[in-house]
């Protein structure tokens, strides 16, 4: 493919995974317009709200100033100005997982550079244009935001999906990363390597055991959910929105209850508290999927305290083969330990990061506070991660060591 056409397909595909994000809300947005409003209010206004939509998805903050009708409906005065921090992570989700899409058919162009940062420029430059165009006093989004934040997460999928897809790139990569290290010892480059997979692997074993629970709870009160859609007495349409709504909130709530399990929980609400050792929180807003929290103590809560150790131990046996020919002959002890120390301390770092994006400010007064503290969460995290660590590498040890020590015939 010529420079030219690459230069076009890449811009393309930018555009087209900028078009789907907003897509979405846009189509929901307009049918309320068409159907419940009957054309009545001018649809600008509803445009406006999709983008703010689509951009607090990606964690763009918006600042809203609430009209006369919204505030005594929230029981504020009139006027208040609420900062949405938080990120409603099923966009952000949607825009990489398109981008690594879009990053594998710009691998196949063969001429990768510049068909990777055609693809970001113009993807950067369609966000900083549907921001702009979002732009009014009753909600402001932040420009510089707008323009970066999606942008980047588009781009982190860019580079998965040519690094994917191109297998000699992807070796390219290693060998000059291997050249990169090549003047560390090899033992130091395989406990790096292992600390780092076993501290992803962790955290990725605990996310899909929060994502198990979080469908378990909610099945389990789905009477409650249904009682709430009910009592809101929205129409087919308006119960269609709230559901896109919640369904966007799936990430963040599976890393909340990776939080729980990590143990710091998380709020929702100042002064709020849902944990291993019991739920505290306050008046909730009837949003259907929070009545399927579970409330006050819970017997055998702190057992959800292993999930974290369990999962460390899982990724421990795992990484412990590549570790141990790295390490070669001699004693492991000390470099076990170091690895797990190192995995620990990266997959909290990790745990905080995705508890950090999961969190912010959904409204007025005590809801600027919503979701887990990502100091808290990152350093329990990175305690029990290193505990389970260092016990999948003892207790992989073990054979090794019994086999060694027991005469042959004994």
């Amino acid at each position: 493919m010529s420079r030219r056409l690459t230069v076009l397909f890449s811009a393309f595909e930018a555009l087209l995974v900028a078009a789907i994000g907003v897509a979405i809300p846009l189509l929901v947005a307009t049918l309320l317009w068409a159907i419940e409003f009957g054309f009545a209010p001018d649809w600008a206004g509803f445009w406006r709200g999709a983008v703010d939509v689509w951009l607090i998805g990606h964690g763009v903050d918006v600042t809203f100033r609430l009209d006369e009708l919204t505030a005594l409906a929230i029981g504020v005065p009139a006027g208040t100005i609420v900062i949405v921090t938080i990120a409603a992570l099923g966009f952000a989700l949607l825009t990489l997982a398109l981008g690594v899409r879009a990053g594998a058919r710009v691998a196949e162009t063969g001429h990768r550079v510049l068909g990777e940062l055609t693809a970001f420029v113009v993807f950067a430059g369609a966000s900083l244009l549907v921001t702009l165009s979002a732009v009014h006093p009753a909600a402001r989004p932040s420009i510089w935001q707008g323009a970066l934040l999606p942008a980047l997460v588009f781009g982190v999928g860019l580079l998965l999906g040519v690094l994917r897809a191109d297998a000699d790139r992807g070796a390219a990569a290693r060998g000059r990363l291997a050249g990169w290290t090549s003047a560390w010892s090899p033992r130091v480059r395989a406990s790096l390597v292992a600390a780092l997979r076993a501290g992803a692997a962790s955290v990725m074993i605990v996310l899909l055991v929060s994502a198990v629970a979080a469908t378990v709870v909610i099945a389990t009160g789905y009477a409650q959910a249904i009682r709430l859609y009910e009592t809101l007495h929205t129409e087919v349409l308006g119960g269609v929105a709230l559901t896109v709504g919640q369904l966007a909130f799936v990430p963040n709530i599976v890393v909340w209850v990776a939080s729980w399990f990590a143990g710091p929980g998380f709020a929702l609400g100042a002064g709020s508290q849902v944990s291993p050792l019991g739920t505290t929180v306050g008046p909730l807003p009837a949003i259907p999927v929070l009545g399927t929290l579970p409330a006050g103590e819970l017997s055998f809560g702190f057992a959800g305290l292993a999930v974290p150790v369990v999962a460390a131990f899982l990724a421990a046996t795992a990484v412990r083969p590549a570790l141990v020919r790295g390490i070669g002959e001699g004693s492991r002890l000390g470099w076990s330990a170091l690895v797990a120390v190192t995995g620990g301390a990266a997959g909290g770092a990790l745990f905080g990061l995705l508890a950090a994006a999961s969190a912010g400010a959904v409204g007025p007064g005590r809801f600027a506070e919503v979701g887990p503290d990502a100091l808290a969460v990152g350093l329990a995290s990175a305690f029990e991660f290193a505990i389970g660590l260092a016990l999948g590498f003892a207790a992989a040890s073990l054979p090794g060591l019994v086999s060694r020590r027991v005469p042959p015939g004994g």
